[in-house]
């Protein structure tokens, strides 16, 4: 697998297999055929995370192709990340406290055997070990296969899900603050209390064609039980004047002439750029590399476009000395930063999440009811 550092072989990609392979999605998505075969899922998640591609710019080029019916399983799939994003936003406490719940784990198991034989790929469970190497070569995997990977760490190597998790974010070109902490606490049980995601040798077999054996794993573990309960916190999600500012990018916008702010004139446009320094969770060099490359991308477009930009370090921010307002970066690690530094910015919110963090109070079955309404929104 390979992933391009560029808009145009993103946008080559998502056309490709719409009109290649998206007429299967729906039968064959759940089957990891390895590493080599994935033309059956889109692989486009690293390009939507990064906002290189939107969610929206999908779902209409799908729509071109088929109906929604026929295309209704694969747009829930593009829009689970808009989902999680929104219910994190609604919830922002469950990061804080993921992150200090991490922060104390972390201490407690940097010696521990079974962790390190894990991250390092040396368990006695084949597929598990075959994951872990394919995850820190590709930074990526299959959806399903993240599921089983989140399963095993969780009920059979009894690590914490929080340990893993941040190996996830490590390593996934498609990492994301949302997404990937909800996913592991739902596999947990801790997601939607009391209900957990336990994988199986049978169903590892048979959606990776039996190519692994040696798949011993705890079936019958119970869920994970957490005291916690999180209340909706009301926020505002409504624009702010836009007129004669500098504008801040951050690393989940990085194609503003595709945004719905693309026809706005600002006087400067800065790139923010975050490494580890600044990072809660420490990203793999290969991860930190592909977020640059993508951000120098972004720069080589507007400029083509003579928009004035520059590429800023997310510590620089205090320095600019003019008005500013920022695409909104979500609830993670960007945000953080500015709150712990109390940089205090005016935000800009994409109509998309404007309209879906709505619906976000519940379950995606819920959720799901509302993405016609979301669609009319933009189509």
């Amino acid at each position: 697998m390979k992933f391009e550092y560029s808009r145009v072989k993103a946008v080559e990609m998502l056309d490709d297999f719409i009109q290649k392979n998206l007429h299967e999605y729906s039968k064959l998505r759940n089957f990891d055929f390895g590493p080599e075969k994935r033309s059956n899922v889109s692989c486009l998640s690293p390009y939507i995370t990064h906002g290189i591609i939107s969610e929206q710019e999908v779902i209409q080029k799908s729509l071109s192709k088929y109906s929604f019916s026929k295309n209704e399983k694969f747009i829930q799939e593009v829009l689970w990340r808009t989902y999680w994003k929104g219910w994190l936003e609604l919830r922002p406490n469950v990061w804080e406290d993921y992150l200090i719940e991490l922060n104390n784990i972390r201490e407690e198991f940097k010696h521990n055997q079974n962790y390190t034989n894990a991250i390092n790929g040396k368990t006695n469970i084949e597929c598990f070990n075959h994951w872990v190497i394919e995850l820190k070569e590709n930074n990526y995997l299959h959806n399903h296969t993240r599921m089983w990977f989140a399963s095993i760490w969780i009920f059979t190597l009894e690590l914490p899900w929080q340990l893993g998790a941040e190996f996830f974010m490590q390593h996934l070109y498609d990492g994301d603050t949302a997404s990937n902490t909800l996913g592991w606490r739902w596999v947990a049980g801790v997601q939607t209390q009391g209900k957990h995601y336990l994988a199986s040798e049978w169903n590892i077999k048979k959606f990776t064609n039996n190519r692994f054996n040696n798949i011993k794993l705890n079936e019958n573990a119970p869920p994970k039980v957490s005291k916690k309960n999180y209340s909706i916190i009301k926020q505002d999600f409504s624009n702010k004047n836009i007129d004669d500012r500098n504008l801040l990018i951050f690393e989940n916008n990085l194609s503003f002439e595709t945004t719905d702010f693309q026809s706005n004139v600002f006087k400067k446009i800065y790139i923010i750029s975050n490494k580890n320094e600044n990072r809660s969770i420490k990203l793999s060099e290969k991860v930190i590399k592909f977020k640059s490359l993508l951000i120098d991308d972004q720069k080589k477009r507007l400029q083509d476009k003579s928009i004035d930009c520059d590429i800023l370090d997310i510590s620089e921010i205090k320095n600019i000395n003019e008005s500013v307002i920022a695409l909104y970066p979500t609830v993670g690690e960007n945000l953080d930063y500015l709150i712990k530094n109390n940089l205090k910015l005016d935000f800009l919110y994409r109509k998309i999440d404007q309209c879906s963090w709505q619906y976000c109070n519940k379950g995606f079955f819920n959720f799901k009811n509302y993405i016609p309404k979301i669609i009319s929104t933009f189509n």
